[in-house]
């Protein structure tokens, strides 16, 4: 029987450890959920990411699923055992088989980290996945992602209408603008797409800028957009602008901008879970 998991290892966190992830992300995240290591197949390369679910799970209750994407590239931005046993500890503890990939190239996995290109198929192709669990409800789906992981999310959603709802937080919409105004991103960019004004990056800004094609989103697929005021990495006219065209062409959609928040949202964290929490559980249950 062919298999897109190639290798599933639970990951283990030192006791030292589980004082602070239960501070980060409550003690349910810790006992309610188990989270894994996983490699799978995309596009005949070996991709390293996670999974994580519901520890005590209801006989014969399939659970909806999400997939979360992350940010930055190669090894910034990348999610450790530690943060992975948060994060998507918290997503599973709520009731959601989580799927989580680092993308190609990162973590050991094979390939070249395209940044909005080839590796939205490492997302896509996380979707078989559930077809191996007999606890996943296969057709329940959500996906999440943050900074460059709401790119991701945008582009996924431009080759799918399988999502039942979706959430950014400081989603890069506009890769130009943020080249041009956040040295930050100017550096990153540069790291995924070559010299910066070049030919050859301004294609790649145009194909990976959601600003300009958003009626190739799906229809179907509610999003929340959340945006801190004083992100000075993925600038917040970035979900502005979004917001506006899905405005314009009559889409559902929720835009939540955090005052004082930074790229990460570190003051607004109870808010924007309770956020996150409601939508999924407004579109997927």
């Amino acid at each position: 029987m062919h298999t897109n998991f190639i290798n599933r290892e639970k990951i283990k966190i030192k006791e030292a450890q589980v004082k602070l992830l239960t501070s980060g992300w409550g003690i349910e995240s810790y006992e309610n959920s188990i989270v894994e290591k996983i490699t799978y197949n995309s596009d005949e390369l070996k991709v390293k990411g996670y999974l994580a679910y519901p520890k005590n799970m209801e006989m014969n209750k399939k659970y909806p699923c999400v997939i979360w994407c992350r940010g930055g590239i190669g090894d910034q931005g990348a999610i450790d055992a530690f943060n992975a046993r948060g994060i998507f500890g918290q997503l599973a503890s709520w009731g959601y088989v989580v799927f989580a990939p680092q993308y190609r190239g990162n973590g050991s996995g094979e390939g070249k980290d395209e940044f909005g290109g080839g590796d939205i198929d490492d997302v896509l192709n996380l979707m078989p996945l559930a077809d191996e669990l007999q606890f996943a409800d296969t057709h329940n789906w959500g996906i999440e992602g943050w900074s460059r992981g709401g790119m991701m999310t945008y582009l996924t959603l431009t080759r799918t209408n399988k999502f039942k709802c979706a959430i950014t937080a400081g989603g890069i919409a506009n890769l130009h603008c943020n080249a041009e105004e956040s040295k930050f991103m100017k550096r990153l960019y540069k790291m995924s797409m070559g010299e910066y004004e070049t030919n050859d990056f301004k294609k790649k800004c145009e194909s990976r800028s959601i600003v300009n094609f958003p009626e190739k989103l799906s229809e179907s697929t509610p999003l929340l957009i959340m945006h801190g005021t004083d992100d000075n990495r993925v600038l917040p006219h970035d979900s502005l602008d979004l917001a506006y065209k899905l405005q314009n062409l009559n889409r559902t959609y929720r835009l939540v901008m955090l005052e004082g928040g930074d790229h990460f949202l570190r003051k607004h964290r109870r808010e924007v879970d309770e956020l996150r929490k409601m939508w999924f559980e407004k579109y997927l249950k």
